[in-house]
């Protein structure tokens, strides 16, 4: 901005040299049209900034005292902790579930490698410090490696599986070392390389250090005759001529020192090939496991954490599909999908006031737990408990701790039925490979008509097969269908599955039971099989078993009657987080939106004494809080001369008492004005907020056409 011309007086509302430092980092223009739109900060919120200043205000409004309100605050952090304690500690037991059969895997190769080692040459001691090779054979040179198939699109979901896989094989008795792809890259090559390797076996490396150190240091007695498993968990990021020179140097001594890789490979098992040398593939012996798909780890979860009620915390369907969606965006990234739940439990214990209640169910007498906590609260919290809108559909209009005890229990019992009956359609449209993940999406939908889904004939199934519902496709029509046409073997493996999962609902369960009775007689299993395989070959009309369609008929029975989603229950909202805005904003992020907002609700986060919310804005403020305030007073662009001016009379305001005593004192007929010092301070402080503004992308510095505006980008509260 220009300095003001020579011939205006220079006074302390115009005399602006300080906005000198405001400039524009690169060329911009700023639109022709300068129409002044007056933003209003009492605009319609959006649903989500309004459920969660209603959580908030609810809380604050209905707490007695300051006490009770930190009191409450404490309670919801805790059970967020012991809620996601449990999340957590079941996820990392599913996981290592699965990944167990594979780290078996790898554990019998590594014995049956170290047996061929060994059956080929058991050398001494003293021959293994030699440095020439005890066989010069090429077979003898070869390193055992085994290459596993992870299929991630990204590496992060597969740190966790080879940090189990190392302590899976430490624990069984083998040395481990770990490299990663940096310290196999060009920068370090391979000498920086083989020296990570002997820190992490040896206590003490020499500066000068080469394979005889390591052959020294394995033919000490708790050393010896165990394989040293070097373990590479991203072959692709790797430097090829930097591993292909560690594999030669390596081979050379591997019937003296048994070493064996354990490779990682994301993409293809042929990647190897396009990343080594042909004299260094030689050089490796190569087995070829497969990690479970990303598929198969999110079913064993979906089943585990949202499916099976293990924290007491579960997602509405808007929440469901979010994940599933944000889950697929990032490339069936595991990692991303518990992020994203870890935030979901995060905001529902921070947004909901009765969320504590949550821990009640995994307590064993959960009733007591809730009669407990109940009447320990405030009558106004009671009142807002029966204010959702679920005990409004439901008309609970009684305010008594039985009502919310009974409507607790029963949406407990509920959730653990709704369960059973979800793995039961899995178990079927497994076969299929129907994910349950989608089926779970389509469970939880509320606006689901089952009833209009369920019994529909073959003929239909392929039009509504097209119909808009949770997942794009109707999961639970598809899983009746595949019902229909399972092969008897297969069925009766089905209703066995069943049989277990319906355990806790005698009813269902002996109505399985005696399907099953009719197909199978304890004296004779396989007649039964080859005759009911014979009618199934001779049936006729839509092509379906007898039996097929008594268990599809039964499993209809069962999902109509007792797959109800949660969102439709009684006190749901205590413990379902159903905010998708929210959720959507904390992952995706709007980052200037929100250091907009917390600039104008500043006071609501420090929470001191000297701010109070209001209309007006308070000089104790920091300045750019001051200044964002102000400028949602003016248009698409903002007038500098009046901006300051603003700020100029907030900064010099004085509280009202020492205004009327000014006012009233009889020697001062007119205010002293400010010192010079105090004039240049607070043009200094303008300067400062306006930058800080442009920096967090809020203004856009003048332009050479109108030095005297700054144009605003983010709008509205």
């Amino acid at each position: 901005m220009s300095a003001p011309s020579s011939d205006t007086p220079l006074t302390a509302a115009n005399n602006i040299q300080p906005f000198l430092v405001l400039h524009k980092a690169a060329a911009s223009s700023v639109p022709s049209s300068h129409a002044r739109r007056r933003i209003q900060t009492s605009q319609p919120p959006s649903p989500s900034t309004y459920l969660a200043d209603r959580c908030h205000d609810a809380a604050r409004v209905q707490c007695e005292d300051e006490g009770d309100l930190d009191l409450y605050e404490q309670l919801r952090l805790e059970a967020f902790q012991q809620t996601w304690s449990k999340i957590q500690s079941t996820i990392d037991e599913v996981l290592k579930g699965i990944n167990l059969k594979l780290f078996d895997q790898v554990l019998q190769w590594v014995k049956e490698s170290f047996s061929l080692v060994r059956a080929i040459a058991r050398p001494h001691h003293t021959e293994v410090q030699q440095s020439y090779p005890l066989l010069t054979d090429v077979i003898c040179k070869r390193i055992p490696t085994a290459f596993i198939l992870t299929k991630n699109a990204e590496f992060v979901d597969d740190i966790t599986t080879f940090r189990d896989l190392a302590g899976h094989l430490e624990s069984n008795g083998c040395h481990l070392a770990k490299l990663s792809a940096t310290e196999l890259s060009a920068k370090h090559g391979v000498g920086g390389c083989f020296r990570s390797l002997l820190r992490q076996l040896l206590s003490d490396v020499p500066d000068v250090a080469g394979v005889s150190v390591l052959a020294s240091w394995y033919c000490e007695a708790e050393n010896y005759d165990k394989p040293i498993i070097v373990i590479i968990d991203d072959l692709e990021q790797c430097s090829g001529d930097v591993l292909g020179e560690l594999v030669l140097m390596l081979s050379e001594w591997v019937i003296k020192i048994p070493i064996f890789f354990v490779m990682g490979i994301a993409t293809t098992l042929d990647a190897p090939k396009k990343l080594l040398s042909s004299e260094a593939l030689q050089r490796l012996e190569p087995c070829k496991l497969t990690l479970g798909s990303p598929s198969d780890r999110m079913n064993a979860l979906v089943e585990a954490i949202l499916v099976k009620p293990c924290a007491g915390f579960c997602i509405s369907h808007e929440v469901a599909m979010f994940l599933r969606n944000y889950f697929f965006r990032h490339d069936g990234t595991i990692t991303s999908f518990i992020s994203a739940l870890k935030l979901a439990c995060s905001k529902h214990f921070s947004l909901e006031p009765l969320s504590f209640l949550c821990v009640g169910m995994l307590e064993e007498d959960c009733e007591e737990f809730w009669r407990d906590k109940f009447e320990a609260l405030p009558q106004q919290i009671r009142k807002y408990a029966f204010g959702f809108p679920s005990c409004a559909s439901a008309k609970i209009s009684s305010n008594s701790s039985n009502n919310i005890i009974e409507g607790l229990s029963k949406l407990l019992k509920l959730q653990k039925d709704w369960g059973s009956v979800l793995l039961c359609l899995y178990e079927a449209g497994r076969h299929d490979k129907v994910q349950l993940l989608d089926i779970f999406c389509e469970a939880v939908n509320p606006d689901l008509q089952t009833e209009n889904v369920l019994f529909v004939s073959e003929v239909t199934c392929e039009s509504l097969s097209g119909v808009k519902s949770g997942c794009g496709k109707r999961s639970i029509t598809q899983v009746m269908n595949t019902l229909r046409h399972l092969p008897m073997e297969t069925l009766l493996h089905v209703l066995e599955v069943w049989s277990n999962q319906l355990e806790g609902m005698s009813e269902i369960n002996d109505k399985v039971k005696e399907l099953q009775s009719t197909t199978i007689s304890a004296d004779s299993v396989r007649p039964a099989k080859e005759k009911w395989t014979r009618r199934s070959a001779a049936s006729t009309g839509n092509g379906t078993d007898p039996l097929n369609e008594k268990a599809a008929v039964l499993l209809q029975d069962v999902t109509r009657k007792y797959l109800v989603p949660v969102e439709c229950l009684p006190f749901h909202e205590i413990i379902c987080f159903k905010n998708v805005d929210v959720l959507q904003s904390a992952l995706i992020g709007n980052p200037r939106r929100m250091v907009q907002l917390d600039l104008l609700k500043s006071q609501s986060h420090l929470k001191c004494s000297c701010c109070r919310n209001g209309t007006a804005v308070s000089r104790s403020l920091h300045d750019t809080s001051i200044m964002c305030n102000l400028a949602q007073e003016y248009g698409d662009v903002i007038n500098l001369h009046d901006w300051y001016m603003t700020f100029e009379g907030i900064i010099n305001s004085t509280n009202s008492k020492a205004k009327r005593k000014s006012y009233s004192s009889p020697s001062k007929k007119k205010s002293k004005p400010s010192s010079l010092e105090g004039r240049a301070m607070i043009q200094a402080r303008f300067c400062r907020a306006v930058t800080e503004m442009q920096i967090t992308g809020l203004v856009r510095m003048p332009s050479k056409r109108r030095p005297d505006l700054v144009q605003r980008i983010a709008f509205g509260p």
